[in-house]
């Protein structure tokens, strides 16, 4: 094995083995930030005056313990209403791992923010009130988990005290949302009975549950198998900006700064230009200064080609020998994630890595019913936090990759061109939506392309 091989397999290693990002998620008033806190104080991973904090402002309220949401509701309002309303991002680690969290929302209204907050994590903890089980916001969670394609998800069925840590209340919960997620193509389901506020299983063991013999969430979050290596997928290199110093030192050179985005690029390699098709072949690699013979997902690099090109922002350069294929009708699943509806006929912006083109929405062929799975044909339009199906017609070509191959080089947003809202976030490619398409009609107002 070459030594630059050796480089590569360190690195995913290292990445596998270290990191784990993960995002909360569940209905409101479920214990998601109450879990969280857990976690940070019982892995002693809080600093001494954010605990005397959270302890004050217990007290002020009449609390005899400490209120362990509040590590995580940071905002104002969410302090003064009980409730998580954005994201909350917390940094942690333990002996075996290094953590990114998401804390995200249990309101509807702010299903969006999971979206966000679940669009990178490799494990989605969702929780349900031991009381209530699977209600339609356990669904929804789901859905847009298995939509992310989240490789392992956790049901954490909290507030067992609550239920007299009875096996069957667990048991029960965990049959309905296995069988649910399983058919939305989850790959990995635990369930794990849990008390958030007393601490059951999240990071010590309970007493009171002798009949469950499986991981604490702590354990489980540590030890969870997890792949960084993007390196496994074909590469793909979004241009971002143009180097062209033209100076007495460089008077020639002509460099395409960016991030990989997947897979390895080597010195030598014969490279695709897209969407042109024009080839060349990589003539150096500039890393940090110096000039290496290979580089790889996710570092930033800057690529010279031995031939001149007509390249700019948003080109993509990749592997001759396994380029992604260029269209202009992006069929697609879609979280609608604006107040404002996604009518057929709207014209958005497509931003898809470095690129953005117009586009036109063709065809909403269906929007999912998230209580039967069932496709509810042909809605016209979707509204903030519906999810569904969408065919769009852009400008120009896109170099897309089905978001199950790549998260990162087959996803994209819809933007609203006039104030630059976000309007969607969309995933190329399959999805357990229906595939089926209707016949898209002609446009006559001038985006027809």
């Amino acid at each position: 094995m070459s030594s630059t091989t050796d480089q590569v397999a360190d690195f995913a290693d290292l990445a596998a083995t270290t990191l784990l990002r993960f995002a909360t998620a569940g209905s409101v008033d479920d214990g998601k930030s109450t879990l969280v806190g857990r976690l940070l104080h019982d892995s002693k991973s809080i600093l001494t005056d954010q605990l005397e904090a959270v302890e004050a402002v217990s007290a002020q309220r009449g609390q005899d313990a400490p209120d362990l949401a509040l590590l995580t509701d940071g905002l104002r309002a969410e302090r003064e209403q009980g409730i998580t309303i954005d994201v909350a991002y917390r940094y942690f680690a333990t002996a075996r791992r290094r953590f990114i969290l998401a804390d995200t929302p249990g309101h509807v209204q702010y299903t969006r923010n999971m979206v966000t907050g679940a669009s990178t994590a490799d494990l989605a903890v969702v929780l349900v009130d031991a009381r209530n089980g699977v209600i339609e916001q356990t669904r929804r969670h789901a859905a847009v988990a298995a939509l992310l394609r989240v490789p392992h998800v956790v049901l954490a069925v909290n507030k067992m005290d609550l239920v007299g840590y009875e096996e069957s209340v667990f048991a029960k919960i965990a049959e309905e949302f296995t069988a649910y997620a399983s058919d939305l193509g989850v790959p990995e389901i635990t369930a794990i009975p849990i008390s958030a506020l007393a601490g059951d299983n999240v990071v010590e063991p309970s007493a009171h549950m002798d009949w469950y013999g499986g991981p604490t969430v702590l354990e489980h979050l540590e030890t969870v198998p997890v792949s960084h290596d993007l390196t496994a997928c074909p590469a793909r290199f979004p241009v971002q900006y143009v180097i062209r110093p033209q100076t007495a030192e460089h008077p020639d050179y002509r460099g395409y700064a960016g991030q990989i985005a997947s897979g390895v690029l080597r010195v030598g390699e014969a490279v695709t230009v897209l969407p042109s098709g024009r080839t060349s072949v990589i003539a150096g690699i500039d890393a940090l200064g110096e000039s290496v013979d290979i580089a790889w997902a996710p570092q930033s690099v800057t690529v010279r080609l031995a031939d001149d090109i007509d390249i700019s922002r948003g080109d993509l350069i990749a592997p001759s020998a396994n380029p992604p294929a260029t269209t202009q009708d992006v069929i697609a699943t879609v979280c609608h994630v604006a107040d404002q509806p996604l009518a057929v006929g709207a014209r958005v912006l497509l931003k898809h890595t470095t690129r953005t083109v117009k586009a036109i929405v063709k065809e909403i062929p269906s929007r999912l019913t998230l209580d039967d799975l069932s496709q509810h044909p042909n809605p016209g339009q979707l509204v903030a936090n519906d999810i569904g199906r969408v065919v769009v017609r852009t400008a120009e070509p896109l170099a897309l990759d089905a978001y199950a191959d790549s998260r990162r080089t087959g996803s994209f947003l819809l933007i609203d061109p006039a104030d630059g809202t976000t309007l969607a976030a969309g995933m190329a490619g399959e999805s357990f939506a229906s595939q089926a398409r209707t016949t898209v009609q002609a446009d006559d107002e001038g985006w027809d392309f």
